[in-house]
């Protein structure tokens, strides 16, 4: 097998606490370039004492394309794989041998591999789906200030993807993401045809409460001629259900979630936000029939459009209250010990559960 030159490259700003982690996470590569943005506490000195390359300089304005193509241009021009990662990221280990072996069989210049974006309070992988910051080191440039990605040049992208490369992610909770909703309107006004951001800007006027915004915004998603992944567009039309709920607005939201579950039925999230509406306003067999057909869904698709409740504790929580009023007793105790088994230390579960017992 053929030995290949093997770079990592990353932004940083302040984040000393993850700096040994992340080094020893990538020792496997024959270097490590670190572009510093304006760190002030000890990121810069911890890298360098670690052996990293690094580069102290502030961006301003702040964009995230223009901070990884300049931590990007630090890598030499004789590397042959280039390896994008964050310092919240962590690869688990012998990831050099498998993407040496990949590269010398196939005839490609980006890589998709595996990445845990979140994980439960017990460890378990919460959200994964496939990413793709592995690349040729000649062609590529970032595009786009917030939610930036990796696009060829030429438009010559040659994929391959793999689920035997996994990075896992681990952030700082009390990191402030403020700048993203105005690095998200700039990049839709840069580039209003650009569905995928146009997505983003509605989920995140969503998550600031801007509910016409997030409605309107979305709608123009859904208007694009590009916005054809229907994954998307389903969370597209649960987000403006949400927004309409969140106003009361309860038959427009019932309308959308329905919109949502007919775009993608192979999906969990509809039916049980859906299910979840009906059982705010105490209609609790149409909420049963929803939750039930969500259970039948037992595949979950590697995107990262999964919501962590449709895959957890939440879904036999839920079936479990609404047997219970729907005096299905057996059933109600059957869910209620599965959501306890799989989150234990919620003690109203624990107290439901009791309860179900006294009825069977």
């Amino acid at each position: 097998m053929k030995k290949l030159k093997i770079c990592v490259y990353a932004i940083s700003k302040n984040e000393s606490k993850f700096v040994h982690r992340f080094v020893s996470s990538m020792k496997e590569a024959d270097d490590i370039y670190v572009f510093d943005t304006g760190s002030t506490d000890d990121t810069v000195e911890l890298l360098k004492q670690e052996g990293v390359h690094v580069v102290s300089k502030e961006i301003k304005p702040w964009r995230f394309d223009v901070a990884r193509n300049e931590s990007l241009k630090m890598v030499p021009e004789d590397a042959d794989i280039c390896v994008c990662v964050d310092l919240d990221e962590v690869f688990e280990s012998g990831w050099r041998e498998k993407l040496e072996q990949i590269w010398n069989e196939h005839d490609i210049n980006r890589l998709k591999y595996l990445y845990h974006w979140s994980f439960d309070e017990y460890g378990n992988p919460a959200v994964t789906f496939h990413i793709s910051k592995i690349h040729s080191r000649n062609g590529f440039t970032w595009k786009h200030p917030v939610h930036e990605v990796l696009v060829h040049e030429s438009g010559n992208e040659q994929d391959f993807i793999t689920n035997d490369i996994i990075v896992n992610h681990y952030p700082d909770q009390k990191k402030s993401r403020s700048s993203y909703l105005p690095l998200l309107e700039m990049s839709v006004e840069e580039d209003p045809n650009d569905d995928r951001n146009m997505h983003y800007l509605g989920r995140e006027y969503m998550y600031y409460r801007q509910w016409d915004n997030c409605i309107r915004t979305l709608h123009r998603h859904l208007a694009l001629p590009t916005a054809t992944w229907k994954d998307e567009r389903c969370a597209s039309m649960r987000f403006i259900a949400r927004s309409y709920a969140y106003q009361k607005y309860y038959e427009e939201a019932k309308m959308w979630y329905e919109k949502a579950i007919e775009e993608a039925p192979y999906l969990r999230e509809g039916y049980l936000e859906l299910a979840y509406l009906e059982y705010e306003q105490k209609n609790y067999f149409e909420a049963y029939k929803h939750v039930k057909q969500a259970l039948l869904i037992e595949e979950k698709s590697c995107s990262y459009i999964n919501e962590v409740f449709a895959w957890d504790y939440h879904i036999y929580d839920l079936l479990s209250i609404l047997a219970f009023h729907l005096h299905y007793y057996e059933e109600a105790y059957l869910y209620g010990k599965k959501a306890n088994e799989m989150n234990p230390n919620d003690e109203r579960i624990s107290e439901n559960l009791k309860l179900y017992s006294k009825y069977i």
